[in-house]
């Protein structure tokens, strides 16, 4: 009866894991479509610097990693105990995720209706897509530092 019930709650916890793993690899997939979209409205400005593979490549990349390490941060156990207080790292990781997700549908909108903005405008946008996944970034290795140290 123990081997059935300790084999039963080893199979939870696998499928728990598993879909785990799988919602991130999906967060990481949704971080580079959200790259690519930037990367080409960045690539419509004809800017040099932009218009390389090697530059998409890299926006698809962090949009990769910002999604997959921000969005989903670990929560510190006896936080509740404490009272209710802001965490910081939840704080960047939501205006991470804010700022990549609106320069990305900025960037749909342009690049499906066909809108040429001005060069600054395009910059201004890149810009909120870099910070915000740095914020990701930021949250998501702050968030499981904190984890590893209160272990």
């Amino acid at each position: 009866m123990f081997n059935k019930k300790q084999t039963d709650i080893d199979d939870v916890f696998l499928v728990t894991r598993i879909a785990h793993v799988v919602r991130r690899v999906g967060l990481a997939m949704a971080g580079a479509m959200c790259g690519t979209f930037v990367a080409a409205q960045l690539t419509v400005t004809n800017a040099a610097l932009f218009d390389s593979a090697g530059f998409v490549a890299l926006m698809v990349l962090v949009g990769m990693i910002g999604f997959y390490l921000g969005i989903d941060i670990p929560y510190l156990a006896g936080v509740a105990k404490e009272g209710p207080r802001v965490d910081p790292v939840e704080l960047l990781s939501t205006t991470g995720t804010f700022l990549a997700a609106i320069a990305a549908l900025i960037s749909v909108y342009a690049f499906v209706f066909g809108e040429t903005p001005a060069r600054s405008w395009e910059y201004m946008v890149a810009s909120w897509w870099v910070l915000g996944v740095v914020l990701q970034m930021s949250a998501g290795l702050i968030g499981r530092a904190r984890l590893v140290a209160r272990i």
